[in-house]
């Protein structure tokens, strides 16, 4: 093995990334990923490593406003802070030096560039495409809310992905950044409900929420992103690129993922991704449920709108599917149960084509980018209000933390 290149994973024979490996992977990447027994072993010891500030600061049952005081605030703010939740902000206000505020601004300016079709890679590429990652579906089907209130969970994490990915929203006690440390406290308290489970199957899951899926998690949101929108027909620099990987890194370092699992540059994410397929995007009969659940969650947009409503759901569907199996490939697609319409796939091509060709504009006219951009911001703002009065989604999360069920529903 140790002189043995792996086999490319299923995620790289097919689909979207089996063109990237062509078309859109830099040169300098290796067309296929040449590990060593050690290696390889390194990556699976991060899969029993957890998140121990974060684990702490939930056992410690630190009160909720002294908390959200701290995030926003900063912990010099509180007045005789709890040690725990001391040593984690001390810890997260400790800016790493490589963090670089203007890439972080033209990453983020990058992202919201794209609007609302970047919504689009979100949910069927980079959420559809975490269930194929089996061990890691057994916390979100654990928690039981994920699957059977699945167009919240949508809702929640565009709102959460939009607000860590505007820019100026990284700063210490911006919205985006206590965002980011919200979530990694709701991992604290799923990893706390999972571990209680006398169920739970270490030896075949790993720990529960682990730092490998949290790494996987980062590069469905970053990298996975990223040749989703290219799929989608936008165009980016190879700054723009390594500028949105930049944004990420800083978001997984805030979520707690460890340095040597941060990539700090294209090559390093494609990389860890194709390792990652390998090992863990292997989907099972819990991958499929969490799909159903998305699926439904797509055809929702047609609940109460008689006759077109049910056209509206058949397409929204049809149209969803064929982004997911843009990327993930048909067998990956067809395992998890999602529907094959020809006719959705070359609307979603054709819409490509025309993305693509208004982005070659785009990027020969002066000022377009910066239109482009204003433009993004808006839809993103617009969508994020609508959504909040429709759903009133909690973007303090509290209701995850005030107790996470103990068994699968």
């Amino acid at each position: 093995m140790s002189n043995q290149p792996l086999a490319d994973p299923e995620l790289f024979r097919h689909g979207g990334l089996r063109l990237a490996a062509r078309f859109l992977i830099p040169d300098d990447v290796p067309r296929r990923v040449h590990v060593d027994e050690r290696q390889l072993r390194r990556l699976r010891e991060f899969a029993e490593v957890q998140d121990p500030l974060a684990d702490d600061l939930v056992a410690a049952r630190v009160d909720r406003a002294l908390f959200e005081q701290a995030l926003t605030e900063g912990i010099d703010a509180v007045d005789d802070p709890p040690p725990r939740l001391a040593a984690f902000c001390r810890a997260v206000e400790a800016t790493p030096y490589w963090v670089d505020p203007v890439r972080l601004d033209r990453g983020a300016r990058a992202i919201t560039r794209a609007g609302l079709l970047g919504l689009f890679p979100l949910g069927d590429m980079s959420l559809m495409g975490g269930y194929l990652a089996s061990r890691a579906t057994k916390s979100l089907v654990g928690t039981g809310a994920i699957e059977y209130d699945a167009t919240r969970r949508l809702v929640e994490t565009a709102t959460w992905w939009i607000h860590v990915t505007t820019p100026g929203a990284l700063r210490p006690g911006a919205l985006g950044y206590a965002s980011a440390l919200r979530v990694r406290v709701v991992h604290a308290h799923v990893r706390a409900a999972m571990n209680r489970r006398d169920d739970w199957d270490y030896a075949a899951w790993d720990r529960p929420v682990n730092q490998v899926q949290t790494a996987g998690t980062l590069l469905l949101f970053s990298l996975v992103y990223v040749l989703g929108t290219q799929l989608l027909g936008i165009r980016y620099t190879a700054r723009e690129r390594a500028d949105i990987l930049h944004l990420w890194r800083y978001v997984g370092w805030l979520l707690g993922v460890a340095d040597e699992l941060l990539p700090a540059t294209e090559v390093d994410a494609w990389r860890l991704l194709w390792l990652l397929a390998a090992t863990e995007f292997i989907p099972d009969a819990d991958s499929r449920r969490l799909a159903a659940a998305l699926l439904r969650s797509h055809a929702a947009v047609g609940e109460g709108r008689g006759a077109l409503g049910k056209v509206l759901s058949h397409v929204s569907v049809r149209v969803h599917s064929s982004i997911s199996r843009l990327v993930l490939g048909k067998a990956n697609a067809d395992y998890l149960g999602l529907p094959n319409d020809r006719v959705a796939q070359a609307a979603v091509l054709t819409a490509a084509a025309a993305n693509f060709a208004a982005e070659t504009v785009r990027r020969r006219v002066p000022g377009a980018t910066a239109l482009q951009e204003r433009l993004g911001r808006a839809g993103r703002h617009h969508y994020v209000a609508h959504l909040g009065r429709i759903f009133h989604p909690d973007t303090t999360y509290a209701r995850h933390m005030r107790g996470t069920p103990s068994t699968a529903a």
